[in-house]
């Protein structure tokens, strides 16, 4: 006995499936003793093995690819099943060899056979073989032809039937048998044959006659009680049961890693067979038949066909048994067969000169002028294994990455003569990557990630042969041919819903037991046409439930009976009396179903045909451009409808429309209205031929046919019948398309079964799916196309060289300035239809404006709206110069874009495999999308077959490792799900159980790839340091162990429950954004993350280090803290005491606000609230969680809760005004926001084109153009840069005064008080660490020296504290402000009850409260308090609030006691020193009589006389000007010195001489209401000083000060 344990779990997977009980306990039992009679059989088998030194079949020592890559003349024609009962090839039963027959036993071909070993039946229909070949091997079932001498048979011995149905000896076979044998090839997926097969049809074979008669009357008694529902079940779970079950393809898996293959009979192997449970037809006799073909001219000759030695009689039409009708065939489609022919191609071309190179991760470079400055130096540190120290050097950005390994090796080698600098590489510490030694330092992602954060570079040098190349591929990946099926197999899929080769052979010989009682019967034909019509039934809806017309038509010369709805031609029963006339009904239905089963395997690609099946092929070729006739085809029914149709609707019919690109060639064909019909199942029956008014030579090559099913609702009982009728709408069920030519160019004929979509996932984008075929329960759709002696095939229009070429310039004036305005738009979106057809009508003219698109553009042209074959292939030319890095940037919209493609093999698959072989990165992230992809139901036969061709070409190695990755996404996965769905108290013991699968996991596996990034390796997990987020999807927080020890752990946040797809998407867009403004110079200082999708609700984000949530931030000031102007500021300060760190904090926080506000408001991202919105310690903002964008906003009822264009508070103007006023940083702040607008504004095409490719992907918040339109909507694409630099103004005006934005802040900060622990608000907002009694030493005395005013970082006073500690023999002097005394005693009250605590000292005074007389009264009560507090309770003078109030910190240390002197002017902080009058910045141009005067930004004005700042406006004069009528006016800007305005001034119809003449007066001035407005400066400006002619912005000096009235 070996059950064990992979037997057990197999039990389990089949009772899931609904396998009962009883059913896996007599299954149990009959294993049982199959394992024993199989161990018999080894035992013999073994002592045979060692007399025997002829070679194995198949080497296990290798993958079974491996098997593949022997020549064709070397190695055995194995067929792999999937077999129905198992895959342990020790219990197939098959012929045995001569050397093990009887001695009774004749081997010649007319002598009577001996006495069969277990003569009382044949074994069961399914316990079939796992291989069979035709040259040597496992055999089929034994026949006369099967007497090989030569060949040895593997094979256990067959077990006998459990009840014996035969009695009688077998009887001679037939005379004149085939001498020879000689199984039928299958269709091979791995080699594109263009042999062609033996033409003819099923319907005509032949069914030969048998000689003897059977003596006695029909069928014993069991064959009376076959329980027809209890077969369907039973086929049903054994199909279940073949499926590819993950735990069962890892134990294969393991199986051949091992050495072990199902050849090893001495080991215990899971998946043994499954006895056939009672509910299965009875056991037939062995029984073997001549050649059904044998009297057609086209037969196969040599076929083995066994003779029947069955106890039955003569017939004349002998059905076969169920498993000689069908063959294995790897793959039936030949458009795969040619996919696989082009990979092989493929991959020969590829010219490797060193394998080992192809194992390298390369660090992305992304060249550009920011990171090439020939002034920008670095500083490297490099390490080396022979160096004890580190080397550092100091390298220009545009020095070469072998320049920097030459100055090591220097330092590393004496002599330099014979050492290669190719023989070294560069690797980051702590990332599995290598830096490129012929690119610039600079020019390389890592190196720009580094500079952007202040990151140390630091390398280790390393020699090429001391580098893992683990993934690289060797020789024998590259020549290995290219197969599919195996690599499909490995993967995640969807149950594929095919019937086996072995169930349907199965009900064949049920199908053959019950004609054979028909034919032989003498009377009581009713009964036995009844059991035929069951038998046909059941082999119908194991073919995806379909009746043909000929199936239909056959039943109908049958009786009537219970089975079957009567038919209403009423027949002679005394016909069927006549032993002839009951065989041509039998030969006719056999004929029906044989060809039904060609159609099944057709359709649903099946892993089995027909033993002989008819060739489609036609040797008569006719070009379709000369075939006028319409377009016809007849639609007969649908198949497979569900029951609850027929209570709900009625009048169905189906509308079809012929479509191009998504637009209809004509209008659509209807028809007729028809109701159920119920013959063996239930179906609507149409048999109507369609005809469109369309001429087949003028269909377009990618024309594809739209069929959608329509159906009128019954309207509910009770009431108005005829109204109800006149009101109903058709309601859509179902859709399906088909291309009307294949990948061969040749139009579709012949009968097809289509599968349909449900209505529900009907979209635009859902018009280019194939049929449905996967859901278990789709309808069929039955249409047949017109078929003939010859191929009609699609011949391309000869090319452009053959057009006519006309001189542009031979056009009108106004025709050329038209086309020109056409041709120079930037993106195809902004073609009106008027814009199109003028092109066409033109396009001879066209020729020489045309040029070649850039890459941007191209992408445009892969979108479903372009599916013509040469467009395509144009696009994938042009988009073919895209580095690596950019290819990488767009790599989720050209998988996207492989949807739209019309076949299998196209220039964008091939584009797309080529540059994934030669680079890593591209295979890493291209593998995951393509996973991603399987999971699009509508798509995943494409995605299959593209991924199983990226598996076949990356290696062994690769394949190993992406295996590795997806079990660690199925760990996490799994223990994601445990925790999220465990209650709070639980959660952590459940995450720590599950990190210990993880642990075991590197354990087995030793490293592992994180799918965040090929770089990213790691080998275990840091359990101490993972745990989870208190959030509605509970992510975890996990922590990796670096393979790297110079690396630091990776940490990363494992999500399951939230879809990460558009989160990916709107990081992409992001990214480009950044790269778009690095590129042109303007450095956003961007935070980009990596997130990846690993799968529907699931994925991985990268957590960024030294970063905190704003509300966490915001609450250290308490929960109103999102009120409060001072918290980011003050945080900055706490992690950058520096003034200089301070300085750069902020300057980073500019940059990277303004990036987030730009990028925010482009997507529309919204549902931003304080906890999505993250600030590093080094100043980088940046916004996190995109779970809606596009402008899908949340809503409160009828209210969005996301009210401002963007998230800009008040909190974060404080951060760059460097206080509550206005500042210059100010304005450049919104010169940066409008500058980088303004450049994205300028790739409005690209970002169409990129959001339009993802249509399709099934994000819900980006499914039409609606969702596009927003995004031209944001960007303003015909706006002028000046117009769209006032448009953002405002709205960054719009959104720093939302209130809406703070209040949601706080509604959030409320919210998520029950996640917050009571120690988050013990910390000191202002103190980096806390400190102890113990750590710091115990105060003895305190005093509050003096106060000082300062101006850094904000107007005020600050307080000296000398503060003695016990032991210390100096006093240490501290400044505190009077809000961080009263932060001390909130926090305080937290902790304590208000009896322990001093009082303290009032916040509101009576005056000035920022005053100095007030400061200087507030001192004497802050020194009674602290005098107090550290002489109350020790539990409270000790507490570690008091202690880290207390202890110095950084400011204090620099400060030594001194008050910093006032900042200048350009620093903000205080009121400038010698202006008199401030200044203006304008931008004023001259285009077309008009005179554009851009009021950008005033700065550095005077406060007024009572010490108020003023609320300036700009007022224009275009002088001269004696009436007063050129007086302009900008808005008024309320309480600032430097206020921004960013308004133009437009002067209409000045003619360009008169400028010369003109002049400018601006003024500046205060509007006071009912008082006389105050004038701030004035300048006057003289235009023929300007150079008007191009648009500049400068400062212009304000005049003196004076009075005025406006």
């Amino acid at each position: 006995m070996s059950s064990t344990q992979g037997n057990g779990e197999h039990w389990k997977s089949l009772e899931s499936v609904g396998i009962s009980r009883k059913e896996l306990a007599m299954a149990e039992a009959l294993q049982m003793e199959y394992d024993a009679l199989s161990q018999l059989r080894h035992d013999k088998e073994e002592s045979r093995a060692k007399q025997n030194t002829d070679p194995s079949l198949i080497s296990w020592d290798e993958p079974v690819l491996d098997f593949y890559s022997k020549p064709a003349g070397r190695r055995k024609d194995f067929k792999l099943l999937r077999g129905l009962s198992g895959s342990d090839p020790t219990l197939n039963y098959n012929s045995v060899s001569p050397q093990e027959r009887p001695p009774n036993h004749s081997t010649s071909q007319g002598s009577q056979p001996g006495p069969d070993p277990w003569p009382k039946g044949s074994l069961a229909g399914d316990y079939l073989y796992i291989f069979d070949g035709s040259d040597g091997g496992l055999s089929l079932s034994p026949g006369p032809g099967d007497v090989d001498g030569s060949s040895k048979k593997l094979s256990p011995p067959p077990l006998p039937p459990r009840v014996s149905i035969w009695d009688n000896p077998p009887l001679p076979p037939r005379k004149g048998s085939p001498s020879s044998s000689k199984i039928f090839q299958p269709n091979d997926i791995n080699t594109l044959s263009l042999i062609e097969q033996p033409p003819g049809k099923l319907l005509g074979h032949r069914i030969l006659e048998e000689e003897e008669e059977r003596g006695g009357g029909g069928p014993g008694p069991l064959l009376a009680c076959v329980d027809y529902d209890g077969i369907n079940d039973a086929i049903t779970r054994l199909n279940l049961k073949s499926t590819y079950d993950a735990e069962m393809l890892r134990d294969t898996t393991r199986g051949w890693k091992e050495g072990r293959g199902p050849l090893d009979f001495g080991k215990d192997t899971p998946g043994k067979p499954v006895a056939r449970s009672k509910t299965m037809p009875p056991q037939v006799p062995p029984r073997t038949y001549a050649s059904r073909y044998a009297n057609r001219k086209n037969a196969t000759p040599g076929t083995n066909h066994r003779i029947s030695a069955a106890p039955v009689g003569s017939r004349p039409h002998a059905v076969a048994n169920g498993h000689e009708l069908f063959e294995v065939s790897e793959e039936r489609d030949e458009e795969v067969a040619a996919f696989c022919h082009m990979l092989d191609i493929l991959r020969s071309g590829s010219d490797v000169q060193d394998y080992s190179l192809t194992g390298y991760v390369w660090s992305a470079v992304t060249p550009s002028p920011e990171h090439l400055g020939d002034e920008v130096n670095l500083k490297v540190t490099v390490l080396c294994d022979s160096l004890r120290e580190p080397l550092t050097f100091t390298c220009n950005c545009s020095s070469t990455v072998d320049l920097l390994i030459y100055q090591t090796l220097c330092y590393t080698h004496d002599e330099l003569r014979d050492v290669d600098v190719g023989d070294f590489v560069l690797k980051p510490c702590g990332l599995e990557e290598f830096l490129q030694n012929k690119h610039a330092l600079g020019s390389h992602e890592y190196i720009q990630y580094c500079r952007k954060f202040d990151i140390d570079i630091r390398l280790q040098l390393m020699e090429q042969k001391a580098v893992h190349s683990d993934l690289a591929r060797t020789v024998n990946d590259d020549q290995s041919p290219s197969t599919l099926n195996y690599l499909i197999h490995l993967q995640e899929r969807p149950v594929k819903q095919t019937i086996s080769r072995q169930a349907l052979s199965l009900l064949f010989d049920t199908y053959h037991n019950e004609v054979d009682a028909f034919l032989l019967t003498d009377g009581d034909f009713p009964l036995k046409a009844d059991r035929v019509v069951q038998s046909v039934k059941a082999i119908c809806n194991a073919l995806a439930a379909v009746e043909t017309p000929e199936i239909t038509s056959a039943l109908n010369q049958l009786p009537p009976c219970p089975s079957r709805m009567q038919p209403k031609i009423q027949k002679d029963p005394t016909v069927l009396a006549v032993r002839e006339n009951r065989e041509k009904v039998v030969e006719a239905l056999t004929a029906a179903i044989l060809d039904l089963v060609e159609l099944y395997c057709n359709a649903f690609n099946a892993d089995f045909q027909t033993a002989v099946h008819g060739s489609h092929k036609h040797d008569l070729v006719q070009e379709a451009c000369h075939f006028s006739g319409p377009l016809a085809f007849t639609v007969y029914a649908t198949h497979r409808i569900p029951i609850t149709w027929a209570t709900s609707y009625e009048d169905f019919y189906l509308s079809c429309s012929l479509s191009h690109g998504g637009k209809e060639l004509c209008s659509p064909l209807q028809t007729r209205r028809a109701h159920f019909s119920k013959y063996l199942f239930h179906l609507i029956i149409w048999d109507q031929q369609i005809c469109f008014p369309v001429q087949v030579n003028r269909l377009p090559r990618e024309t594809l046919l739209c069929a959608t099913l329509y159906a009128l609702p019954i309207p509910p009982a009770g009431g108005s019948s005829e109204a109800n009728k006149q009101r109903r709408v058709p309601e859509a069920l179902g859709w399906v398309t088909t291309p009307l030519f294949n990948f061969r160019q040749v139009l579709t004929c012949g009968r097809k079964l289509l599968g349909l979509w449900p209505a529900t996932q009907e979209n635009p984008s859902a018009r280019w799916s194939a049929p449905n075929f996967h859901q278990p329960d789709s309808v069929i759709l039955q249409i047949d196309f017109p078929t003939s002696a010859f191929d009609i095939k699609f011949t391309s229009p000869p090319g452009d060289k053959f057009s006519p070429r006309y001189e542009f310039g031979s056009l009108r004036e106004e025709d050329q300035r038209v086309l020109k305005n056409i041709m120079q738009k930037e993106s195809l979106y902004w073609l009106t239809d008027a814009d199109k057809k003028r092109l066409w009508e033109k396009r001879y003219y066209c020729h020489s404006e045309w040029t070649h698109m850039n890459h941007q553009d191209a992408l445009g042209l892969l979108h479903a709206t372009f599916p013509d074959q040469e467009v395509r292939r144009m696009a994938v030319q042009w988009i073919g110069s895209l580095s690596d890095a950019e290819l990488l940037d767009y790599l989720p919209q050209l998988v996207q874009a492989l949807k739209y493609e019309c076949y299998l093999d196209s220039p964008l698959v091939r584009f797309l495999l080529k540059r994934a072989v030669s680079d890593l990165r591209v295979t890493h992230y291209f593998f995951w999308l393509l996973k991603d992809g399987l999971k699009d139901s509508q798509f995943s036969i494409r995605y299959q077959y593209l991924l199983a061709a990226l598996l076949c070409c990356c290696g062994k190695g690769l394949r190993e490792e992406f295996n590795r990755q997806c079990c660690l996404v199925s760990t996490l996965a799994k223990l994601a799900q445990q925790v999220r769905e465990a209650t709070p108290s639980v959660r952590q013991g459940i995450l720590r159980s599950g990190l210990e699968e993880v642990r075991q996991f590197f354990t087995l596996n030793g490293s592992c790839r994180l799918p965040l990034s090929p770089s990213l390796l790691v080998k275990g997990i840091v359990p101490r340091d993972c745990s989870y987020f208190n959030s509605n999807a509970v992510p975890l927080k996990l922590s990796f162990q670096n393979v790297d020890p110079l690396g630091e752990n990776i940490r990363v946040i494992f999500k399951c429950g939230d879809d990460l797809r558009q989160d990916m998407l709107t990081l992409q867009m992001i990214r480009i954004m950044s790269k778009i403004w690095v590129q042109e110079g303007l450095d956003m200082r961007m935070v980009i993350f990596r997130c990846f999708s690993t799968g529907r609700g699931r994925g991985m984000v990268e957590m960024i280090p030294n970063a905190e949530t704003l509300r966490k931030i915001q609450v250290e000031h308490g929960v109103t803290g999102s009120f409060k102007d001072r918290p980011l500021a003050d945080w900055l300060q706490k992690h950058n005491p520096g003034e200089e760190e301070y300085e750069k904090a902020v300057e980073n926080f500019i940059y990277s606000c303004a990036g987030c506000c730009v990028a925010t408001y482009v997507l529309g991202i919204c549902d931003r609230h304080n906890d999505n919105i993250m600030l590093k310690t080094t100043g980088h903002m940046f916004h996190i969680d995109f779970g809606r964008f596009l402008g899908h906003a949340q809503m409160f009822g009828n209210i969005k809760r996301d009210r401002a264009p963007f998230v800009f508070t008040s909190d974060m103007a404080y951060v760059i005004n460097g206080g509550d006023k206005p500042s210059s940083r100010f304005h450049d702040f919104v010169d940066l926001c409008c500058q980088a607008y303004n450049l994205i504004r300028k790739h409005t095409h690209l970002f169409l084109n990129l959001l339009g490719l993802m249509l399709s992907c099934g994000i819900p918040e980006l499914s039409d153009l609606e969702d596009l339109k927003y995004v031209y909507d944001a960007l303003r694409p015909q706006d002028t840069e000046a117009n769209a630099t006032t448009y953002f103004t405002r709205l960054i005006e719009s959104s720093l005064g939302s209130v809406a934005t703070k209040l949601n802040f706080f509604i959030h900060n409320l919210a998520q008080m029950k996640f917050t622990g009571s120690d988050d608000r013990l910390a000191l907002s202002f103190a980096p660490r806390t400190y102890t009694v113990k750590s710091s030493g115990r105060i003895s005395d305190v005093f509050l020296c003096r106060h000082e005013k300062i101006f850094y970082p904000n107007k005020g006073y600050v307080y000296v504290v000398k503060v003695m500690r016990e032991n210390a023999h100096e006093a240490t002097y501290i400044q505190r402000t009077f809000e961080e005394f009263q932060e001390l005693h909130n926090k305080l009250r937290l902790l304590f009850p208000s009896s322990f605590l001093p009082s303290f000292p009032s916040r509101f005074v009576i005056g000035r409260s920022r005053g100095e007389a007030a400061a200087e009264r507030r001192r004497e009560e802050l020194n009674g308090y602290i005098w107090h507090l550290i002489h109350a309770a020790p539990e409270v003078a000790e507490c570690d609030l008091v202690c880290t109030f207390f202890h110095p910190l950084p400011r204090d240390e620099k400060a030594a006691g001194t008050s910093p002197a006032p900042k200048s002017s350009d620093g903000s902080w205080a009121r400038p020193i010698g202006k008199v009058g401030g200044e203006v910045k304008l931008s004023i141009s001259y285009k077309n009589n008009k005179l554009f005067i851009m009021v950008m930004h005033i700065r550095g004005l005077q406060l007024l006389q009572d010490g108020n700042d003023p609320d300036p406006y700009v007022k224009i004069y275009l002088l001269p000007d004696p009436q007063k009528t050129t007086k302009k006016k900008t808005k008024v800007a309320r309480k600032t010195c430097n206020p921004t305005y960013n308004e133009m001034l437009v002067y209409d119809g000045i003619p360009k001489g008169d400028l010369q003449q003109r002049e400018l007066q601006l003024s500046v001035l205060s509007e006071q209401g009912l008082w006389e407005n105050v004038l701030l400066g004035e300048v006057r400006i003289r235009l023929r000083e300007l150079d008007l002619a191009q648009e500049k912005a400068g400062w212009f000096a304000l005049g003196s000060r004076s009075q005025e009235t406006s």
